[in-house]
């Protein structure tokens, strides 16, 4: 695929600064065959079908973006990309970095009683350091770390965003971002949606700062997607199989859950996924044979990014495309912060290119 198929203009007042000052309160642009609905994210879980399953990411952000000195007196920012036990008993930490001059092997960083040494660094700018003194790892970022908030946030993580650059349901720790989708849910909302006789199940990836690389190759192929980890347990792999035999649908709340779920997928049983706990360097563009996500909630995502490309596998580029300049006119916010999208089933790239959907409100309404 070409990636310029995958640009769009996104001004820089499009982008979400800010959630929503209700965490359901955000717009939510319903994509169908021809049309588009305009409706509230509020109004999401009435549209879910009854009996689906809906599958969160539970995945929860460490506050993983550091200030450091180093041995010199200069500054460092880090954001941690992902923390390993060493050999030694020490931890080896890998971290995308920002000074003033290059980190090299060999530089001493610190803060408080954390002492770090980079050992290596990639291709692509990763470094990997040791990291000794810091106690309690977790306790350690809770304390001493910030929220990492998306680069294209122009400004510094206040309070507020401790609580909502983090979604309801956060529990396993481990993201360097946030599953964004799920940012908007609410437990009432979940109450709702059980109310409705819809399963909720989860899957844990932990996001990396891949997520936000926007692609720089000419053709997609070449790109060198990003690893995260993620687990599937053996209660949501019942909990598909069981929605398989049922006949319902199987819910995606963000493009996290759709590359586990398709990351695990079971040869032997379509529709199913395997019980595993491993990494996934899934890359999905159009063309792809989606075998278990039957619909999909997300937010709108940037240009030139693999993000972009799994929704355009899933809706079709062409309706993509066109959803997303009638998003623009009618005034969503995109990216991390912004409005939603709600795709109730898969559609092939039937539109015709350069076509547009017909935008119409929705009974009911809110």
């Amino acid at each position: 695929m070409r990636v310029e198929l995958l640009d769009y203009p996104l001004p820089e007042a499009a982008i979400a600064q800010r959630p929503a000052s209700d965490r359901n309160g955000a717009r939510l642009l319903l994509v169908e065959a021809e049309a588009a609905c305009h409706r509230r994210v509020v109004d999401w879980p009435s549209l879910v079908p009854p009996g689906a399953l809906v599958v969160l990411n539970d995945t929860r952000v460490r506050r993983s973006r550091l200030i450091l000195s180093k041995s010199t007196g200069g500054k460092v920012e880090l954001l941690i990309l992902g923390v390993r036990p060493a050999a030694d008993g020490s931890e080896i930490w890998s971290a995308l970095g920002h000074s003033n001059r290059p980190l090299r092997v060999g530089t001493q960083l610190e803060l408080g009683p954390l002492r770090l040494r980079v050992e290596a660094r990639g291709e692509g700018g990763e470094l990997t350091l040791s990291a000794s003194g810091q106690g309690d790892t977790e306790e350690f970022f809770e304390h001493h770390g910030l929220v990492p908030l998306p680069p294209y946030i122009r400004r510094a993580a206040g309070d507020d965003d401790v609580e909502r650059y983090q979604t309801v349901f956060a529990d396993q720790v481990g993201s360097a971002a946030a599953p964004t989708a799920g940012l908007h849910l609410t437990r009432d909302m979940l109450d709702e949606l059980a109310a409705r006789g819809v399963e909720v199940g989860f899957v844990t990836l932990h996001v990396g700062a891949g997520t936000f690389m926007p692609v720089r190759t000419d053709e997609l192929d070449e790109h060198p997607m990003h690893s995260e980890h993620y687990s599937i347990s053996p209660a949501l792999a019942r909990a598909v199989a069981a929605a398989r035999q049922r006949g319902a649908p199987v819910v995606a709340v963000g493009t996290t859950v759709v590359r586990a779920l398709e990351s695990a997928r079971d040869p032997a049983q379509r529709g199913c996924v395997r019980v595993q706990s491993t990494d996934t360097r899934l890359l999905i563009q159009p063309g792809y044979d989606f075998g278990v996500v039957d619909a999909l909630l997300t937010n709108f995502h940037a240009p030139r990014s693999t993000l972009l490309a799994l929704v355009s596998a899933f809706v079709g580029l062409h309706r993509l495309r066109a959803a997303y300049a009638l998003a623009l006119e009618q005034g969503y916010r995109f990216l991390s912060y912004g409005d939603a999208m709600w795709m109730p089933r898969r559609l092939g790239d039937d539109l015709a290119e350069g076509a547009s959907l017909t935008s119409r409100p929705e009974e009911g309404a809110t």
